[in-house]
């Protein structure tokens, strides 16, 4: 029985024309990388004008609560609003136990030092991360969740894009690091803006322009003859 390739029913003839495709349908767009900063936005202005590390939380919180309701209300996915409620609970317990309102930021400082080093060493066994998420854009996934791992041209195409996120989590790192030792806690807020949605656009445009380059051909799995068992048995 043939394998079914993951171009099957696009109508695409290149790796790049795939992962496109399957970008769109993963990525999330502006407002869900809005909803995940606003909690810590409005953490920021708070701790600025009162520098209470309880009343900046309870106003992250209540921000996050806003945000879920709104979505509720619309009766749309409550998915980065969930992920901006988990990132107010890890700040809030690393502030209310070390009582610096820099350790807000520490959560998202580790997220990026375990995805940079994630991604990277995904390249390095040759499972690409951006992989997974051209698999993930697949209705078929359930079924055959590792198919593009198959086409070579699909890994190698996957491993320079996500080179791109290892280079995006490097900069937040670069950026970030030295503003937490120095305990710089409005400008962690606005880094944290600027190196959230901006930044993930510019690595989506690099993206866009190594994918609009190149001609990769699509490596389809060959299907395997059928062996004709009756003219088999009739030989004998």
């Amino acid at each position: 029985m043939a394998t079914d390739h993951p171009a099957a029913g696009l109508g695409a003839t290149t790796v790049e024309e795939v992962i496109r495709h399957r970008l769109s349908v993963a990525l999330g767009g502006w407002r869900g990388s809005l909803e995940a900063a606003l909690p810590m936005l409005a953490f920021v202005l708070v701790w600025t004008v009162r520098h209470e590390a309880r009343t900046a939380l309870l106003t992250a919180a209540a921000v996050t609560i806003v945000l879920a309701l709104v979505r509720l209300v619309q009766r749309q996915s409550l998915q980065f609003v969930i992920s901006a409620a988990l990132a107010t609970a890890l700040a809030a317990f690393f502030v209310l136990r070390s009582g610096r309102a820099e350790d807000a930021f520490l959560p998202s400082l580790l997220k990026s030092a375990g995805f940079g080093v994630g991604t990277l060493v995904s390249v390095l066994v040759r499972w690409p991360v951006v992989g997974f998420m051209v698999s993930a854009g697949d209705p078929r996934m359930a079924e055959d969740p590792f198919g593009w791992h198959r086409d070579r041209g699909l890994v190698r195409v996957c491993s320079r894009l996500t080179m791109v996120l290892v280079a995006l989590y490097a900069v937040r790192l670069a950026v970030m690091l030295p503003l937490y030792l120095a305990g710089q806690v409005a400008w962690l807020g606005v880094a944290t803006v600027v190196l959230g949605w901006p930044l993930w656009l510019g690595a989506v445009a690099v993206m866009g322009a190594m994918l609009l380059r190149g001609r990769t051909p699509l490596d389809v799995p060959a299907p395997v003859p059928a062996v004709d068992h009756s003219a088999a048995r009739g030989t004998r």
